[in-house]
């Protein structure tokens, strides 16, 4: 998706009512459970497995991409479509029996805290299927902070696009610029500004492996917890 060619950018501290959080690589550590659950599958097809920190770099689009590049090795290409529907349900296998290994990273439960009391009115939104998002939010104790998950297959389309972002500021019935989007990879950084609302991201996630200073955003946050200073109620 290009970004388009006018683009408003937003001054801290934000004006915001409503603050939406990515998943993997923002409240939670799940390398580790991807990455295994895609080697457990190569390892099963008869593959040789695979770099944790390259598996890492192939995060971010869905489960999907994630098995297609596990595959091919390659970020975009497409694997033989036999061996992709004989492989992705190797890969759901063992990631359901990995999942509920994932951790929230340090600040996430003091950040969500902490924006709860300030009054801003919380929700998740990720890439992650519906039957992942669910038991990873219960089992790492996140789930009660949010008002709304919208996950990869809750509509149409997915992050990138900006429809996950308009359907969460209608449900919570603010203008779309005082929602903030809080990411960790260019698929927010360019759902966020298609949108029209402000985006930060922190440093620690899976941003294909690149720095997520170059991106297009208003705020690079070293945790949950460092948002607030940067967010003023609407």
């Amino acid at each position: 998706m290009q970004q388009a060619a006018t683009i408003k950018r937003f001054a801290t501290p934000v004006s915001v009512q409503a603050v939406v959080i990515d998943l993997d690589g923002t409240m939670l550590h799940t390398v580790p459970e991807l990455a295994g659950a895609a080697n457990r599958m190569l390892r099963d097809i008869g593959y040789a497995p695979v770099s944790q920190e390259l598996l890492a770099s192939y995060i971010g689009n869905g489960i999907g991409w994630l098995v297609k590049r596990a595959l091919t090795g390659e970020m975009h290409a497409t694997p033989d479509a036999a061996l992709y529907s004989h492989a992705l349900p190797i890969f759901e296998k063992h990631y359901s029996e990995l999942l509920l290994d994932s951790k929230p990273y340090d600040g996430v439960i003091e950040g969500l805290e902490a924006m709860r009391t300030a009054g801003l009115r919380l929700g998740c939104i990720t890439n992650k299927m519906a039957r992942y998002t669910g038991p990873l939010l219960e089992g790492a104790g996140l789930a009660k902070y949010f008002e709304i998950v919208i996950s990869g297959d809750t509509l149409p389309e997915k992050k990138p696009h900006p429809m996950p972002l308009r359907h969460a500021a209608k449900f919570f019935g603010v203008p779309i610029e005082q929602l903030l989007l809080i990411g960790d990879s260019q698929n927010d950084t360019l759902a966020a500004r298609a949108a029209g609302c402000p985006v930060f991201c922190v440093p620690y996630g899976y941003n294909h492996g690149e720095p997520v200073e170059a991106l297009d955003l208003d705020a690079v946050i070293n945790n949950l917890s460092a948002a607030l200073p940067l967010i003023k109620r609407a």
